[in-house]
């Protein structure tokens, strides 16, 4: 089987685990796992890293913190992985549904024209002129690893007094370039989440992390993922909390990992050069760009299938691959359409519906061999 997103795990990911298992603290926190924050602070240009058991337990708690209250509307897009709404519903807020642009990221036109012209302005907070409820946050997630136009989103947030949130779990070694300039997903909005999953373009098996600019929300973080204890010697908590910290083990991967990560986007964009190089030349069939002034990981390679050309659809396609023992699968089924989420409020969505038809994500792990790609490119023609 030639799998979708397989992880290249070596034995420097096997030293750094035993050097963690050696010391006895296996457990969450630990000196792997500060390693690991560091080091993504130096990558990221980011002020604070803290580093959680999961992206979605990252995503949880920063919607928690940009003040969402039982009822409170969050901007969420149609097209993420699910955990990106449950995070919302978690916290009891109401996910707002978006449509999505020909990149498959949250459409940040559609959402300013929403903003503008569906909402008011009350005693600094913002409310939809329907529900009349207050719309606290954004969530923008950078989907398949393409930047999302957070900058743009972000000039109009801040007038209105709404929080961004930024879903980078894809986009780790994705950037945004401004006047030449590399700026990090993740590091643009008031919180920025990325996911070690073990699908990721580098893993810890499980595992995420929280960007943050502010010292103060930066300690908030760390005390409500660790249980909010206020005493640890008596174990006293005044408030409620989380158990939500990353491991040593998990840190120990994830940092072994992380020093990888030049070299394995490296081996990426040259999976996404064949693909693009050989499927362009077949009628009805196109791979996936990047935003201008971006520059993607491009955690997953997504074909789009014009049907009418091609001959052949989704389905077809899909089906043709997993009889050959290739890894294949959808893109996201639009968050709006989802059995749970039908009764929540979306707004003009059109192009999500058009991409999850014709749209399929091909493997695209650092480990596949020019043998697979081939054989990839030769069942599509």
């Amino acid at each position: 089987m030639i799998h979708l997103h397989e992880p290249v795990l070596d034995k420097n990911d096997l030293k750094s685990l035993l050097e963690c298992y050696n010391t006895g603290w296996i457990s969450t926190g630990g000196e792997k796992v500060k390693a690991f924050e560091k080091l993504i602070c130096k990558i990221t240009k980011s002020k604070y890293a803290i580093a959680t058991n999961n992206c979605t337990a990252a995503l949880q708690i920063s919607i928690m913190l940009s003040g969402v209250k039982p009822g409170d509307e969050v901007i969420v897009p149609a097209i993420s992985f699910i955990a990106t709404i449950n995070s919302v519903i978690y916290n009891f807020g109401t996910p707002l549904f978006m449509d999505v642009d020909d990149f498959y990221n949250l459409d940040v036109d559609k959402t300013i024209d929403f903003l503008k012209n569906h909402t008011f302005f009350k005693k600094g907070l913002t409310y939809n002129k329907k529900t009349k409820k207050i719309i606290r946050a954004v969530v923008i997630a950078h989907i398949f690893g393409n930047p999302a136009n957070v900058h743009k989103l972000k000039n109009v947030c801040n007038k209105m007094n709404i929080k961004i949130i930024e879903d980078a779990a894809e986009s780790l070694g994705s950037y945004h370039i401004v006047n030449k300039k590399k700026i990090h997903t993740g590091t643009v909005g008031d919180f920025g989440c990325i996911s070690f999953n073990g699908n990721k373009v580098i893993t810890s098996g499980g595992g995420g992390i929280i960007l943050v600019k502010n010292q103060q929300i930066e300690k908030k973080i760390r005390y409500i993922i660790n249980q909010s204890k206020d005493d640890t010697l008596y174990y006293k908590h005044n408030n409620l909390g989380f158990n939500m910290s990353m491991t040593n083990l998990h840190g120990s991967i994830a940092f072994s990992q992380l020093q990888k990560l030049e070299k394995i986007i490296k081996i990426k964009n040259k999976i996404n050069l064949f693909y693009n190089k050989n499927i362009k030349k077949i009628k009805g069939l196109n791979i996936l760009g990047s935003p201008k002034n971006t520059k993607s990981n491009f955690w997953l390679n997504i074909l789009e299938i014009d049907a009418k050309i091609y001959g052949k659809n989704k389905t077809k396609v899909i089906h043709d691959f997993l009889k050959n023992q290739i890894n294949v699968r959808s893109v996201w089924y639009p968050n709006h359409k989802q059995k749970f989420l039908k009764k929540y409020q979306s707004y003009k969505i059109t192009n999500a519906i058009k991409k999850y038809k014709a749209s399929i994500c091909l493997p695209s792990g650092p480990g596949l061999k020019i043998k697979d790609l081939k054989k990839i490119v030769l069942i599509l023609k």
